[in-house]
């Protein structure tokens, strides 16, 4: 019982999986357990996703963040852990992955308004 405890405090999980197991699973096998709309993307971008992430780590290997205009990608286990550069129309919004946001998008994680700071009526500056 105590075993059961110390495992789920310790452990982060993504559909009953361990995130260290997921990033032993191809990215095919990791579509099956998203919901389908995210499924279908990274079945027909697959070859795309396989790229991006292979630049990605070479990237990372080499010291730079990686930048990136396509806010389509969807997050895989083998991005768990790194910074990615998204841009939002302006600028590159440095996004930590983390296990949370598996199956989203990047482009989720990069807001493209700002919050409309209005000043009060009639005040002049």
């Amino acid at each position: 019982m105590a075993e059961i405890l110390a495992k789920k405090s310790k452990d982060k999980f993504f559909r009953g999986k361990n995130v260290e197991e997921l990033k032993a699973f191809p990215t095919r096998e990791f579509a099956k357990l998203v919901r389908s709309r995210e499924r279908r993307t990274i079945m027909r971008n697959y070859d795309v996703i396989e790229a991006f992430v292979k630049r990605m780590d070479d990237k990372i290997a080499n010291g730079k963040m990686m930048k990136t205009h396509n806010r389509t990608i969807v997050i895989v286990p083998r991005m768990v852990g790194k910074r990615i550069g998204v841009y939002n129309g302006k600028e590159f919004l440095k996004v930590d992955i983390t296990h949370e946001m598996l199956g989203h998008r990047l482009g989720e994680f990069s807001m493209t308004r700002k919050i409309a700071k209005h000043t009060s009526l009639g005040k002049k500056k």
